[in-house]
């Protein structure tokens, strides 16, 4: 489809065609999930209103499939309420919302967009803490979901492989059958991760990882987000920036419910209208 320049901005960005065409992200993706464009996120001015408030103001921004974005922004920025939207928690007022080319997520509920391949993990990490870290992985599973399922199913050795496979990636192998009570803070959130990773999803939405962790655990964090990227799309919204410079490739942010700045740390943190937004302050 050969498109004039002047008129391309008139098209919807899923339906350009892509400049990185060849550059399809190799992955078993959800059932009707076209990523043929190489991007997993499509929001297009999107406008979310609160009592007259505009938590969002035409918010545009894309996410290519397998990158890792961080999202910054000062308190009120929106960066909530962009992932509410996201997952279904919020309908905004106006604009497109598409997961890959197909998937209308504005048109979906929160249930069905988890099940196409979108995972959310708040701030906050939720375990079932009298229950094993091997059994949290085993509750997470994606699939049959029905009492008699779970009561009486024994896992295929494929799903035992993936348990296993999931426990390495998240650094919780020799934790397998410890309760998850009694876990730091650190591996209760790497614990909720791979509980995502069970579900198989495409993109990961992660807000705030290391908020309250040690400094080892923050760089055992970091290293694990990268380890993800490639395998999935995460989004991550964070305020530690010393975190943010440690894994960040792109870096969006976001100021009164709109893109302010887009690029790298060092790009993004060098715009002026950044450094006034947050008046010089080291911190997002």
């Amino acid at each position: 489809m050969n498109v004039p320049h002047a008129f391309s901005r008139l098209i919807p960005a899923r339906l350009r065609p892509s400049p990185r065409s060849g550059d399809v992200f190799e992955r078993h993706n959800p059932p009707g999930l076209d990523l043929s464009h190489n991007t997993v996120l499509y929001l297009e001015d999107i406008t979310v209103s609160f009592d007259g408030f505009r938590a969002l103001n035409k918010l545009t921004l894309y996410v290519e499939a397998g990158e890792l974005r961080c999202i910054i922004g000062p308190n009120g920025a929106g960066k909530t309420t962009m992932m509410d939207v996201i997952t279904g928690k919020t309908r905004p007022d106006s604009g497109t919302a598409w997961f890959g080319q197909t998937i209308d997520l504005l048109g979906m509920s929160e249930p069905q967009i988890a099940q196409a391949g979108i995972g959310r993990k708040f701030q906050k990490p939720t375990v079932f803490e009298q229950h094993t870290v091997f059994q949290n992985l085993e509750l997470a599973m994606a699939g049959d979901k029905s009492v008699w399922k779970m009561l009486f199913a024994k896992l295929s050795p494929a799903q035992l492989l993936r348990i296993d496979e999931v426990l390495e990636t998240i650094g919780l192998k020799e934790h397998r059958g410890a309760l998850a009570g009694v876990l730091s803070h650190g591996q209760k959130q790497w614990l909720e991760i791979g509980m995502l990773l069970m579900q198989e999803p495409q993109l990961l939405l992660v807000d705030e990882p290391v908020a309250g962790m040690t400094p080892q655990e923050t760089e055992r964090t970091a290293e694990l987000l990268l380890s993800l990227a490639g395998k999935h799309s995460v989004v991550v919204v964070e305020h530690d920036m010393d975190f943010v410079r440690s894994i960040a490739r792109q870096v969006t942010v976001l100021h009164e419910g709109s893109v302010l700045a887009e690029g790298s740390i060092d790009e993004v943190q060098n715009d002026p209208r950044v450094v006034e937004v947050y008046l010089g302050e080291p911190r997002c």
